[in-house]
């Protein structure tokens, strides 16, 4: 590879949102119609929210296989709990990636017309308070997303609160991702090349590397965010909705050289979701002769999510 994403990618600092807020939308989504991802730096999240975290992911993921196993749902689409090694693929791949992981989601309250459709939570017994420390790094990427949508809806001339109905309840999702040591020559890759089915994704940093982003020319970039900054990238209900203008940009995870194989990979993605309800339909001022409307059928976020779901081979 001949150069790193960070490299092309100038960091926004996350101060700027406050003092200047529409050159910091502006620049947040320059970095979005070039390359479909952003580097934010200077986010304002709790590092001991995090550390916390990762520290409860690393534990959980050192259980025995049987009793991680015991928090996988059956039919479930993977929405959440634990989701073995092997079973997840990119869409249209032929071998599964590398890895296992934990979902979490939003908590509702008893009876909540989106219940059917948002399962609860899995709560994990084996990790003293697992529960509590990974709610409140869902809710510190929840507030720091619906800010960081805030600066979107600036950028593409809507109210600046105009993503907050449509995703205070929405079907986000906290992913602990663990990446386990490779042994031999696998198939497959710890994550296949994809785009991401969600509204944004908030990625915090990796302590291995290989992430990769694939740019128009067709190049594969490595990114990992520096310290005290975050990836974000655009998913595909943002970009249908803006008939990409957004684009939602290919990205995978590669299998490390010989002398890192032995080392897990930990990541946690936020995808921050619409409601379940919301109906993706093409703005209006992202439609032009140059730019026409690629999707002339509206159609709401849950049949978005789970005809997206199926091709992953997770519904």
């Amino acid at each position: 590879m001949s150069a790193i994403l960070q490299d092309l990618i100038k960091p926004v600092s996350f101060t700027q949102a406050a003092r200047d807020p529409q050159g910091f939308a502006d620049a947040l989504c320059g970095s979005f119609r070039e390359y479909g991802f952003a580097v934010v730096s200077d986010h304002t999240i709790d590092q001991g929210v995090i550390d916390r975290a990762i520290a409860d992911t690393k534990a959980f993921f050192a259980l025995p296989d049987e009793t991680k196993r015991r928090y996988h749902q059956p039919g479930g689409g993977g929405q959440r709990g634990y989701t073995p090694f092997g079973v997840e693929a990119a869409k249209g791949a032929a071998a599964v990636d590398l890895k296992e992981f934990w979902h979490r989601g939003r908590d509702l309250p008893e009876g909540h017309r989106f219940a059917p459709l948002m399962p609860a939570n899995v709560s994990v017994s084996d990790i003293a308070g697992f529960d509590e420390t990974t709610r409140d790094l869902f809710d510190a990427l929840d507030a720091m997303g619906r800010i960081l949508l805030k600066a979107i809806a600036r950028h593409l001339d809507l109210p600046e609160n105009w993503f907050e109905a449509r995703v205070a309840e929405g079907n986000s999702i906290l992913r602990l991702l663990h990446y386990p040591p490779i042994k031999g020559e696998p198939d497959g890759v710890r994550a296949g090349a994809h785009e991401d089915i969600n509204v944004i994704t908030l990625l915090l940093g990796a302590e291995e590397a290989g992430l990769q982003v694939k740019t128009r020319s067709g190049e594969w970039l490595a990114i990992n965010p520096p310290p005290g900054a975050l990836v974000v990238n655009v998913g595909d209900m943002l970009q249908r909705l803006t008939n990409h203008v957004l684009p939602s940009t290919t990205h995978r995870v590669v299998n490390p050289g010989a002398e890192r194989m032995a080392f897990s990979r930990y990541s946690t993605p936020f995808f921050l979701h619409f409601a379940p309800d919301v109906e993706i339909k093409t703005l209006p001022q992202c439609i032009s002769a140059d730019n026409p409307d690629r999707y002339l059928q509206p159609i709401t976020a849950h049949e978005y999510l789970m005809e997206r779901l199926r091709e992953i081979r997770l519904a």
